[in-house]
């Protein structure tokens, strides 16, 4: 059965939006205050309706409020009045809260290893080199069959690869211990910012993310954003890989009658804001073929030209709030903005983006066809749950009935490289010790003495560092240091 087409604004022409044409991506863009969280929030209340299930950030703290219905009031009225909406009525939706820090929501967690080293790279604010140091912790790390799960364990690797700069450097390329150091300290900066909650496990399920509830309506997750916006690049980060993840896990779908699953990037500029040309790219391809595997990517953001060309080209369903325009570089993005929507021989769309009224928008959709409709000034129907956030007893006890409750909260530390590290520095300090008590056994004898020293000099670098540390282990610091040396584990990087 064809889905109906959502009413989304009301000008001299109703606009409405195709569900078939809604995994073709969009774009809601606009000054600050000028009605993008509201259009928003219309979106995700159209698609949940229709049964389409919604992930998105709420960067300011506003979007709790889908979870109850809205309540009548002056302004309200007087807008639906102006719409000529009659028997509108109020509702709340599905919501599943989500949270890094896990105060606000489930925990969301990844593991270092899924991440990769591109988008950890930027997490970390890499250069070139540092990342290239980077990418042989990882290549080393998956070749000795070392799970990395959280920061722990890649502070292990990144030990054991200062170890071992010497074979490593021959074998991938020179590895500086500066570059090792810069990586250290960078992660010992997310671990300050307790942004490290991040890594480890349970892994999200993306399943859990795809989710109707009894009446068949789609469940909008809400990831709260307000701590983690203060790591901007964390934030921008983890909705990337998140949208990777859906891309390099969801089938095929083709064509179809509505998305499986929209997806809304707010502060979208933060993507792009000095990301290297490897990750636009990689940018691009997953925006340009994950439309095939059913789902909507829409960039919130405040002006079109903050997304690249190749990326906004794809984004054929475009809401255009007003743009304010005081200097000549300001005007320029006016017009280059103008230039992104088909033409309508009624509306002065330069002109009109700095007269819209809050709350108002130049809109255009693709039609039944997949053609770019004429854009329509027009306002954008009013949201039907609250305004603001919920109260935060609502929240908890949104949480606790969830359909995933309890089970995110629960964190679990398997075995890892940090661990098997540990092992490995025991094992060889434990073969230390029994060599020395040999040693002395045998001070008597010149012949075993020679033997001894000899097998001494044949020591790897790491177990030298091992014995050197050893030394230490009467102190707090000796024996963190032990703790992270070396070892390995026998898998891959993938989740098991």
């Amino acid at each position: 059965m064809t889905a109906e087409p959502l009413l989304i604004a009301k000008g001299v022409n109703d606009v409405y939006l195709y569900p078939s044409m809604a995994n073709r991506h969009g774009l809601i863009a606009g000054a600050t205050g000028t009605g993008k969280t509201v259009s928003l929030k219309v979106l995700a209340e159209q698609f949940s309706s229709l049964g389409v299930p919604v992930f998105l950030a709420d960067v300011k703290g506003d979007l709790s409020g889908l979870c109850r219905a809205g309540q009548a009031n002056a302004k309200l009225d007087e807008r639906l009045k102006k719409l000529d909406i009659n028997n509108f009525t109020y509702s709340e939706y599905p919501v599943v809260f989500w949270d890094v820090f896990g105060t606000q929501g489930h925990p969301v967690r990844t593991t270092i290893s899924e991440m990769g080293p591109l988008l950890l790279s930027r997490i970390l604010n890499l250069n070139d080199t540092q990342s290239g140091v980077l990418n042989v912790v990882f290549r080393a790390a998956d070749e000795e069959g070392l799970l990395l799960l959280d920061i722990k364990d890649m502070q292990s690797m990144l030990q054991y690869v200062g170890a071992n700069l010497s074979e490593l450097s021959i074998k991938y390329g020179r590895v500086s211990a500066a570059s090792i150091g810069t990586i250290q300290r960078n992660l010992l900066g997310l671990s300050l910012q307790t942004v490290d909650k991040l890594f480890g496990e349970p892994v999200l399920n993306l399943d859990d993310l795809i989710q109707t509830d009894s009446s068949g309506r789609g469940v909008i997750n809400i990831l709260a954003s307000d701590k983690l916006m203060q790591a901007p690049k964390m934030y921008s980060t983890l909705l990337l890989w998140l949208m990777s993840e859906l891309f390099e896990q969801l089938p095929e779908v083709g064509d179809c009658d509505k998305p499986k699953l929209v997806f809304f990037f707010d502060e979208a500029h933060l993507l792009f804001d000095d990301a290297p040309e490897a990750l636009v790219e990689k940018i691009e391809t997953v925006v340009r073929l994950i439309r095939s595997k059913g789902v909507g990517i829409y960039f919130v953001t405040q002006n079109p030209s903050d997304i690249p060309e190749k990326i906004l080209g794809q984004l054929s369903n475009r809401i255009q709030h007003a743009l304010r325009a005081f200097t000549p570089q300001e005007q320029k993005a006016v017009r280059a903005a103008a230039q992104t929507l088909r033409p309508n021989p009624s509306v002065d769309v330069e002109k009109s983006i700095n007269e819209l009224a809050v709350g108002e928008a130049l809109v255009s959709v693709l039609d039944k066809q997949g053609t770019p409709t004429m854009v329509e000034r027009a306002f954008i129907l009013p949201p039907h749950s609250s305004f603001g956030p919920v109260a935060s007893d609502v929240r908890e006890e949104i949480i606790k009935k969830s359909i995933v409750g309890g089970y995110y909260e629960k964190s679990v530390d398997r075995e890892s490289a940090f661990e098997l590290l540990k092992k490995r520095a025991e094992q060889i300090l434990n073969e230390n010790a029994v060599e020395e008590k040999n040693k002395e056994q045998s001070k008597s004898s010149p012949v075993s003495s020679q033997r001894k020293s000899a097998g001494r000099n044949r020591e790897s670098i790491a177990e030298a560092m091992i014995k050197s540390t050893a030394r230490a282990v009467g102190s707090q610091m000796g024996r963190a240091i032990i703790r992270g040396v070396m070892g390995s584990i026998f898998g891959s990087r993938s989740r098991r």
